[in-house]
């Protein structure tokens, strides 16, 4: 054999300008690739099968690379100028065990290793000082070996989705870490010096079998997220009412039957409490949480609602779904920061439930007129109220706001608007009195058989300034143009109960709109333009002719509840779902649609997904009848893998 031919033996293919090309470096792992990691310091070998890591990713940074041993003249291979690897990825493989020889990659600064089937961690690990980040989940991890402690720039540690009984006793060392996650795991318990881990910021421990915590968790008064659920907890300890900085606490799917004392986390914006076993909800409870945006209550025992809810100023979205609640407090009308409130599954005797299904403006508006049935017209002072006039009430649909009929003609001093004589029509035929329109910045020209609205309804409504205009029940055919004279300030428009088979362009120019109520109509289609609605967070389409759920309501980032029951819709999109980050309610009662794919569990976001009244055999009917969050699971379930 020749010399030439005995090279290509021992180096491969040969190359003129290059020399030998190098050998493979294991299964799937090329000589090219350690090449290329040693000039950027990140290799990433995630995916690929390996049963093992070649010992040559172990010394990477120790052998004589094999560009080394090559004679080039071009300059580009500057083999010298390696750097030492500070990332390497691993995920995804079959790994049954990580060899010792990791500690010849002192300069790690990222190791992912997630998704393996790896049973333990060497102890050797401890050895990687720089390490800062270490992502071992979806693993079958039985322990952590305790020299993970000594990685004392470690900022972010998952080792979730693992069968981890019990966590190291000396996390205190982990002085830096800033992100953790323990969830889904064995854990009865938590050691208390998960108290001294100060930088703590997020910290689930989630799906676990924690049936009490220690109360050194309170000593964490960094932590920004707690996620505690799924969990045996039956009560919280006082001490985590310390957590001062804390703005999102997850204690949903435990047993807990006490609303959490949460006397100092002022700072807290979302409490995820459902699916326990809270019977009670105080006052002195709402007090402590004036900054709260989302309470979730749903699934619980809740029998009432304190009127002192009113004082969360803040709060956007109310989950009381599936209690025992007979009645709601009216003034929860008045709190003008909700967005959403779900309420399936109790049994309301004070509101009907065709008022609940409209959705959560309209609730708002139904409660607001009780509490006029019951109080003088909001605004006026003590003397108009209580002195020698006489104010008689007219509600017109439900849900308006009533309207004084007589008044004092002499204005006093303090009022909001100048009293006239007698109300003033503001259209033929209509009944709208100016001084109503400007106190409550709200038109009702519904239930006139009117096929188009009159000049002087849009002109007014455009110099009050109006937010909220109601044209339902009438016979219109197109839409108003003339509505964009309102664009400044229309935030709530009822369309329904008409006969409209096209919605108009104009629509795009109403760019302030919230609410947009066309049920009931003749539709088949919503033009692009209403893209521009990009502030839309409600929109009800029922009782339509769409045959597909409308593809330009994708593009509506902050959309919240969509009702498209009573329609012909035929599938569900769910690619275009999971563009809507917000979307919270989801009604196709009554459609034809006769496939549920199963990603549709991953829109996590909805609260509420009604799904009855469709020709699909899956999910079954005690399927559909369980609760929003059980379907979700069951589809999620479903997912091929």
């Amino acid at each position: 054999m020749s010399r030439l031919a005995r090279g290509r033996g021992r180096r491969g293919k040969f190359n003129p300008r290059a020399g030998f090309a190098p050998e493979p470096a294991g299964p799937n792992v090329s000589g090219a690739l350690l090449k290329q990691a040693r000039k950027s310091g990140q290799l990433n070998l995630s995916n690929r099968g390996l049963e093992k890591v070649p010992d040559t990713v172990w010394r990477i940074n120790l052998d004589v690379p094999e560009e080394a041993k090559n004679v080039t003249f071009d300059g580009e291979d500057r083999w010298w100028e390696q750097v030492d690897l500070t990332k390497l990825i691993l995920a995804s493989n079959k790994l049954s065990e990580l060899s010792p020889d990791l500690n010849q990659l002192p300069a790690l600064v990222v190791l992912d290793v997630h998704d393996n089937d790896l049973t333990s961690l060497p102890k050797e690990i401890g050895d990687l000082q720089h390490l800062q980040k270490l992502n071992a989940s979806h693993n079958k991890l039985q322990s952590l070996p305790s020299e993970l402690c000594h990685l004392n720039n470690l900022l972010y540690l998952h080792v979730d989705y693992n069968k981890l009984a019990e966590l190291p006793n000396d996390l205190s060392t982990l002085a830096h870490i800033e992100d953790l996650d323990v969830s889904h795991n064995e854990l009865p318990t938590l050691p208390p010096s998960i108290g001294y881990v100060s930088r703590l910021t997020k910290f689930n421990a989630s799906n676990n079998q924690l049936a009490n915590l220690p109360p050194e968790i309170g000593d964490l008064h960094n932590i920004r997220v707690l996620d505690l659920s799924n969990n045996q907890l039956e009560h919280l300890p006082t001490d985590v009412g310390r957590l001062g900085k804390l703005e999102q606490l997850y204690i949903k799917y435990n047993k807990l039957r006490e609303f959490p004392n949460l006397k100092q986390c002022e700072q807290l914006k979302e409490l995820h409490a459902g699916f326990n076993l809270i019977a009670s909800l105080s006052a002195d409870h709402l007090k402590l949480l004036p900054g709260l945006v989302l309470l979730d209550l749903r699934d619980n025992k809740l029998t009432s609602i304190p009127e002192e809810i009113t004082h969360m100023q803040h709060l956007q979205r109310l989950e009381l779904s599936n209690n025992d609640l007979s009645s709601l407090p009216f003034s929860l009308g008045l709190m003008s920061s909700l967005k959403s409130v779900n309420l399936d599954g109790n049994p309301l005797r004070t509101i009907r439930r065709d008022v609940i299904q409209r959705g959560t403006s309209e609730l708002l508006k139904y409660l607001r007129t009780r509490i006029e049935a019951q109080f003088s017209f909001p605004g006026w002072s003590e003397e108009q109220q209580n002195g020698g006039n006489t104010h008689s009430r007219v509600t017109s649909w439900p849900g308006a706001l009533s309207t004084p009929t007589s008044r004092s003609s002499e204005p006093k001093s303090g009022d909001v608007a100048p009293l006239t004589p007698d109300p003033e029509p503001a259209g033929p035929g209509s009944t709208i009195d100016t001084f109503t329109v400007h106190k409550t910045k709200s038109i009702n020209y519904s239930n006139k058989n009117a096929s188009s609205v009159p000049d002087d309804i849009l002109e007014t409504g455009r110099d009050m300034y109006v937010s909220d205009m109601n044209l339902s029940k009438n016979v219109l055919t197109t839409f108003p143009a003339g509505l964009v004279q309102l664009a400044a300030t229309l935030t709530d428009l009822n369309l329904s109960f008409n006969k409209l088979a096209v919605l108009g362009a104009e629509i795009g120019q109403l760019s302030r709109l919230t609410t947009l109520d066309l049920r009931n109509n003749q539709l088949t289609a919503l033009p692009t333009e209403v893209g521009n609605l990009q502030h839309l967070r409600e929109v009800a389409l029922s009782c339509n002719r769409f045959q597909q759920f409308p593809p330009v309501l994708y593009s509506l980032l902050k959309l919240e509840n969509v009702f498209a029951n009573d329609n012909h819709i035929a599938a569900i999109d769910v690619d275009g779902l999971l563009k809507l980050p917000q979307i919270a309610t989801l009604d196709l009662q009554n459609n034809d649609i006769m496939q549920v794919p199963p990603q549709l569990g991953n829109v996590t976001s909805l609260r509420s997904l009604q799904l009855g009244g469709n020709p699909f055999r899956v999910p079954r009917p005690a399927i559909l009848a369980k609760s929003t969050a059980d379907l979700l699971e069951y589809l999620r379930g479903r997912i091929p893998t």
